[in-house]
């Protein structure tokens, strides 16, 4: 027993460790390639004895888009660990259900359409994308119950999938009838952060911060659901309002995410995955140690999305799905063998 407990709080410190080394990679390398000495010059002394060029680079590029990827890969592997807590699916995760397509629905609507709300930047992006990330929740669930009242891992996938498509062809209508915004709208479909700012950092950190202390708050209620729902009611686990407050939480986060960096799929596959191999399936672990995961793993993706073509730059949206389609193939087939 002092051996796992020990271990835990090491296996935090080295992932964070390792998310900061990755961090501090990723400001390093670009188009132009930035001195370590440099970064920390800037972060420390002010910028001193660093040339304008050179400070300009870290302050107003580099270091809010490294802080903004880390915010959403830890938000996005978060909620895909919960959901797949939730739904006892190992392929459950915002963009393979097709929470993620429906908040790109929103954020596009909300630039088309030009919706805004007073006082707040892009709030009416960030509205109608978490809007519609929790209204394309609630029919994807209701569609697979309708089908298949055990909410099986195939049906959900399917169900998923057929809704992506029909949003995409919403999608594709709105581009079409909104040409002179098809910029902009093309970079929510695609994922990309490389317009981040310090504000966009703010308000994921904000999000982020409330939405990882409820979900980490539920930890021993996801681990209940884990063994079933009617066990979990056994145990006194408020089945309802656990699955509203996971359901609404996880909503808000994608739809904020993708608001400031568009949709960018399969981080919350990929991250708990992986992260589940390290700690088990315990939530009290895994939701933790997913945070961290999620940060080093759109990190290292968007940092490959800029290198790999330097100095032309991919979608770190491309990156992910490439990754993460791999991934998927290998984890369905995976756990087809083990039933």
């Amino acid at each position: 027993m002092r051996s796992k407990s020990c271990f835990t709080p090491f296996l935090y410190l080295l992932l964070f460790a390792a998310m900061l080394v990755t961090a501090a990679l990723c400001v390093c390398l670009g188009s132009v390639n930035v001195a370590l000495s440099d970064i920390l010059a800037v972060l420390f002394r002010g910028g001193e004895g660093v040339d304008d060029g050179t400070c300009s680079i870290i302050r107003s590029v580099r270091l809010p888009r490294v802080i903004c990827v880390a915010e959403v890969g830890a938000a996005l592997s978060l909620c895909g660990a919960a959901m797949q807590g939730l739904l006892k699916n190992p392929l459950a995760d915002g963009s393979t259900l097709g929470v993620s397509t429906g908040a790109s629905l929103g954020a596009a609507l909300s630039i088309a359409f030009g919706i805004t709300l007073p006082g707040l930047p892009f709030s009416g992006t960030m509205v109608m994308a978490s809007l519609f990330a929790f209204l394309s929740l609630l029919i994807i669930l209701a569609l697979a119950f309708r089908l298949d009242h055990s909410l099986s891992t195939n049906t959900i996938i399917l169900i998923g999938i057929i809704w992506s498509m029909f949003v995409s062809s919403i999608l594709s209508l709105i581009v079409t009838f909104a040409s002179d915004r098809l910029k902009a709208i093309t970079f929510w479909t695609m994922g990309s952060l490389s317009g981040s700012s310090y504000q966009n950092a703010l308000i994921l950190l904000v999000v982020l911060a409330v939405g990882s202390l409820i979900l980490l708050r539920l930890a021993n209620e996801l681990n209940a659901f884990a063994i079933g729902e009617d066990n979990a009611r056994s145990v006194g686990v408020n089945v309802r309002r656990v699955r509203l407050a996971v359901l609404i939480t996880v909503s808000v986060m994608i739809g904020v995410c993708v608001s400031v960096g568009g949709s960018i799929a399969f981080v919350g596959l990929v991250t708990p995955h992986i992260i589940r191999m390290i700690t088990g399936p315990d939530h009290r672990k895994l939701l933790p140690c997913s945070l961290f995961g999620g940060a080093i793993f759109l990190l290292l993706a968007d940092l490959t999305a800029r290198m790999i073509l330097r100095p032309l730059e991919l979608n770190v949206g491309v990156v992910t799905s490439f990754v993460g389609a791999i991934l998927f193939v290998y984890i369905y087939f995976k756990t087809r063998r083990n039933r």
